[in-house]
């Protein structure tokens, strides 16, 4: 966390800021275009992040989000909080279709592959982890009637195959 981290949970729980999120995107996006990737809103937040890329359900085209993320036990885990809005974000959408995605953090880029943790006692796990680096989650909980998805990212190159049955 950084210095301005306290400021940015502050903000992230305003009635209001959900609105500003379409100048958010465009600020964090031409920031990191200007910084080559190296710095987004996140990153001046003092707030750990990543950008994920997956295909479009439907196109099959690369599709690019930034995201705020808690790394876990060797993986990232994020979720399709939406600010607690009442809908569901279209990358959700897209990641639940997908086998594998990309995730860059920084200057590396790694294939992941997406498990959504959608209930049970490992969910409240994962959600409880989500919430100590982002207590806004626990507010958007209670402003949505969804359940907001939890996705676990795991890089591709630590899943064991499954042993042969046969």
């Amino acid at each position: 966390m950084g210095l301005l981290t306290p400021l940015a949970v502050r903000i992230g729980a305003q009635p209001w800021m959900p609105r500003l999120l379409p100048q958010v995107v465009w600020v964090d996006e031409h920031l990191q275009g200007w910084s080559r990737g190296r710095v987004s809103v996140l990153d001046l937040a003092g707030l750990p992040n990543l950008m994920l890329t997956v295909a479009g359900r439907r196109s099959g085209l690369p599709r690019s989000t930034p995201l705020l993320c808690v790394p876990f036990e060797g993986s990232w885990l994020v979720a399709g909080s939406y600010f607690g809005g009442p809908r569901t974000p279209v990358w959700v959408f897209n990641l639940r279709a997908a086998e594998r995605a990309e995730v860059r953090v920084g200057r590396r880029s790694t294939v992941v592959v997406p498990e959504e943790v959608s209930a049970g006692p490992e969910r409240d796990r994962l959600w409880a982890a989500m919430v100590r680096v982002w207590p806004n989650y626990r507010l958007y909980e209670q402003k949505t009637d969804r359940l907001i998805p939890v996705f676990r990212l795991t890089p591709a190159d630590a899943i064991r195959p499954e042993p042969d049955a046969g």
